[in-house]
């Protein structure tokens, strides 16, 4: 626990084999209650790897996406009854030890989301960040920025913490199973208000660690603006969109659903 707060880890896996072990190793242990493995259809031995580390591992059936991962994630996260719920990707790219400040900045009530930003600092290239991937960044960023009316360094971080009632209120049921998720969770805080803070983060990019290709970085790239067009829509109440829609479905429906009927259902079981 942390100044009384219960704080779970979740970690969306896919083919992390190589890397999960380095990642949990490095988890600062002494304030997590909780570390949760969601392992999204691996091909190798992520399952049996977390299994012998001693962490609670869940499996789906079949590969549903990132953003469909990170909705069990959350859904398994909350049944834990943890407070504060910090998401690190198992691949070590990111500095497992800033779980311990991004969930002390949950847990006092400074900030309802922190962020992980490769960006403050300025070491995202000497990390081994690709140019075209730094610069990609930089420009949907400077984008977002103008359209949500935010200053947040980066959008595109893969490591998050977030108090329990903002899992509870956001529709993430209506967003993306793909890679768009982040985003739209992130810029569905923004639209309800949430106060958002960031830590500067260091990376690491080398072969192991999980990369999404050009051409899905190209995909990823127009649904970030999709997202951003949406937001400023809905905000001019010239169109309204579900994801902005807080009576839209949402963990929390889920979540009351499964527990009045005392069912402890498998994960594969639980449709998203």
């Amino acid at each position: 626990m942390l100044y009384g707060k219960r704080v779970a880890v979740v970690l969306p896996a896919y083919n992390a084999a190589r890397t999960v072990e380095k990642t949990v190793q490095e988890i600062p242990r002494e304030i997590v209650d909780d570390v949760l493995l969601i392992d999204d259809s691996s091909n190798d031995e992520t399952v049996q790897f977390a299994r012998r580390l001693g962490l609670r591992v869940f499996v789906h059936e079949k590969n549903f996406g990132y953003g469909r991962n990170q909705k069990t994630c959350y859904a398994e996260a909350l049944r834990t009854d943890a407070d504060v719920i910090v998401m690190l990707h198992p691949d070590y790219q990111y500095e497992p030890r800033l779980v311990l400040p991004m969930a002390g900045l949950i847990a006092t009530g400074v900030y309802d989301v922190v962020v992980a930003s490769r960006i403050l600092g300025g070491k995202a290239r000497s990390g081994g960040m690709p140019l075209y991937k730094y610069a990609a960044n930089r420009v949907l960023t400077l984008v977002q920025n103008f359209f949500v009316g935010a200053k947040l360094s980066e959008y595109h971080t893969g490591y998050r913490a977030f108090s329990r009632n903002v899992l509870l209120s956001l529709p993430l049921l209506m967003n993306s199973d793909d890679f768009a998720f982040d985003n739209e969770m992130l810029v569905q805080a923004i639209y309800f208000g949430y106060r958002i803070g960031e830590v500067s983060c260091p990376t690491r990019y080398f072969p192991e660690a999980s990369s999404i290709n050009f051409r899905r970085s190209i995909k990823y790239g127009f649904a970030v603006l999709w997202t951003s067009i949406r937001f400023r829509l809905q905000k001019l109440h010239i169109a309204k969109f579900r994801i902005f829609d807080m009576r839209a479905h949402g963990l929390r429906q889920y979540y009351q659903s499964v527990n009045d009927d005392g069912s402890l259902q498998s994960t594969t079981d639980r449709k998203f």
